[in-house]
């Protein structure tokens, strides 16, 4: 059993990223101007992994600003939706749709929370749901995710999810050598670091985070669970950013351990899918 969150876990975390937005659109990180012109926002691990999209409905959860949501648009998807809980970012996703001359039937964005994904966008149901890195460490639950993205994938479609690995969360903080927090640990961490991961020497107010890890075996359990079917987890041995003082920037711009160290997962995705009808 885990302790009960702090009540005010939603309230702090949506200060927290309502002041954020701003910071990341004007962020070498986010590097807005090279998206506008063409950069392409995902990673290629996961343009391979999810394979063509052309054609098909994409729904995004936890998209913040948008611009892989959108990205999804530029390799041939049909239609995308992303959905987010910070009116600042889905406003800032709506601007970047309507700059690259997409409408509404192109590229939707709605203000929700992700357990209301349901209720609050516009189809039943898609061909991909899609969930970028550094999402799911902000829900307390993941079975209630698994079963709200489930129920969004349409016969014959799949969810696909790439995270963060939850080991780095066990490591020290400072060059990732040493195991110091509990892997299995349900309990909130809450953290007041100022600053963002785009801009660590950003001046910001609001700091309160509540945020929480959550095995990889819970993961995969809770979606077979709300009826989909595991196609495959993979570990990556790279990570976004430079999360431990060891990590060093390679040429694929990925964040990787020294050759001369051990390597360990730094992130996971995980394709599964929803048998076609009458299958």
């Amino acid at each position: 059993m885990h302790a009960e969150p702090p009540a005010d876990w939603r309230q702090a975390n949506r200060a927290l990223w309502d002041e954020r937005v701003p910071i990341h659109v004007t962020s070498d990180y986010y590097d807005l101007e090279s998206f506008r012109a063409g950069k392409d926002a995902l990673r290629a691990f996961e343009v391979a992994e999810v394979g063509d999209v052309m054609g098909k409905s994409l729904l995004h959860l936890q998209c913040h600003i948008g611009v892989d949501t959108l990205s999804w648009v530029r390799h041939g998807a049909a239609r995308v939706v992303g959905l987010d809980f910070s009116e600042p970012a889905v406003e800032t996703a709506r601007d970047l749709a309507r700059e690259m001359g997409l409408g509404q039937d192109r590229a939707a964005f709605v203000t929700a929370d992700v357990h209301e994904a349901a209720q609050a966008v516009p189809d039943a149901s898609y061909d991909i749901v899609y969930t970028g890195v550094g999402a799911l460490n902000w829900l307390p639950d993941t079975r209630r995710w698994a079963e709200v993205a489930a129920s969004l994938v349409a016969p014959g479609g799949f969810l696909y999810l790439a995270e963060f690995h939850p080991i780095t969360d066990c490591l020290d903080d400072t060059n990732g050598r040493e195991i110091v927090h509990d892997y299995f640990s349900r309990d909130a961490w809450v953290d007041e670091t100022p600053g963002t991961y785009a801009d660590s020497d950003a001046p910001t107010v609001h700091n309160r985070s509540v945020e929480w890890q959550h095995p990889i075996g819970d993961v995969v359990s809770e979606l077979a669970a709300a009826g989909l079917r595991i196609e495959f987890l993979h570990e990556h041995d790279a990570s976004l950013f430079p999360r431990f003082s060891a990590l060093e920037r390679q040429a694929d711009g990925f964040y990787r351990f020294p050759a001369d160290r051990p390597r360990i997962p730094l992130m996971y995705s995980i394709r599964a899918s929803r048998p076609a009808a009458g299958s």
